[in-house]
């Protein structure tokens, strides 16, 4: 009877690894964290490094400081109109295409007829790249040989919709909602889908009605789905370089930092480290908003 206790102790025993275990595992945590370091934390540390240098890309690379900082704050006019567009872009789709594709999910969860066909025509966007987005925007907006003046039927002075500063900004970002709409809506929809049946009838017994169960029963549980549309929301609002560019190269109207940073590291300009001090200051920003809402975010789930 002892040795079959310490016999099973034994068994029960924390497993060991083998030879060929360890390598399995080198390799499968190995490669990611290489490419993670090669391709994401690499460049990025390169690109703080560089942003206090001059350097053109050959020639022998320069200590400036601040310098760049500098003159990037105080002697660069594209630079605040490209921070208000990106802000815009970030107000635009948290506070107006978020809502409408959770508007969405709540409409679809209830079962309406044609739901899955809905569903597949209002993602169809999102399997579309931003730059494929822009090219459909032109088509529809276009001044001279859009669809959108062809159906108002203005021919003799039609609307420059991608060339007017006043309404380019709106039209793209009406295109870019079209698009992240989509993207909102299948992750709420998911989620909606998780929610247990019992909360909303335990609500539905204690005389709530549908809105009020909405907001105080079932929202509160799609907060880890909220945490994830947040942060998406964010990058997708601060990276967004393609659809501008391609309209009109993210100039008269559609300025963004991503457009500068592009137009300074590989433009005719070549400044490294100018360019390299924008796409700081875009990173900057973007910890700063995705750090602080998941920090009130992690607050909130631990006072539940």
């Amino acid at each position: 009877m002892p040795h079959t206790t310490a016999r099973r102790a034994r068994r029960r025993g924390p497993r060991k690894f083998s030879s060929r275990d360890l390598a399995v595992i080198g390799v499968l945590l190995g490669i990611p964290v290489l490419l993670d370091l090669t391709l994401i934390w690499g460049p990025t540390l390169a690109s703080i490094g560089l942003s206090f240098t001059s350097w053109d890309g050959i020639g022998d690379i320069h200590w400036v400081g601040v310098d760049n900082y500098r003159t990037l704050f105080t002697d660069y006019p594209p630079f605040w109109p490209a921070a208000r567009n990106n802000l815009l872009w970030l107000a635009f789709l948290g506070f107006v295409a978020t809502p409408f594709g959770l508007l969405l999910a709540v409409l679809l969860d209830k079962g309406v007829r044609f739901s899955r066909f809905y569903q597949s025509t209002l993602y169809m966007p999102v399997v579309l790249s931003l730059a494929i987005v822009g090219f459909i925007a032109q088509l529809v907006f276009s001044r001279d040989q859009g669809v959108l003046n062809a159906i108002i039927g203005n021919t003799d002075d039609p609307v420059d919709w991608l060339g007017d500063p006043d309404l380019n900004i709106w039209v793209v970002l009406l295109a870019a909602a079209w698009r992240h709409t989509g993207y909102v809506m299948i992750l709420y929809l998911a989620g909606l889908k998780s929610v247990d049946p019992s909360l909303k009838e335990a609500a539905a017994l204690d005389g709530a009605n549908e809105r009020q169960t909405f907001f105080r029963v079932v929202l509160p549980t799609l907060r880890p789905v909220n945490v994830i549309v947040g942060v998406i929301t964010v990058i997708e609002a601060l990276r967004a370089f393609d659809i501008v560019y391609a309209i009109n190269h993210g100039r008269n109207g559609l300025e963004l930092l991503s457009v500068l940073v592009t137009d300074n590291i590989i433009g005719e300009a070549s400044r490294i480290g100018f360019g390299s001090a924008i796409a700081v200051v875009l990173l900057t920003v973007s910890l700063g908003f995705i750090v602080t809402y998941l920090v009130q975010e992690l607050r909130g789930e631990k006072k539940r």
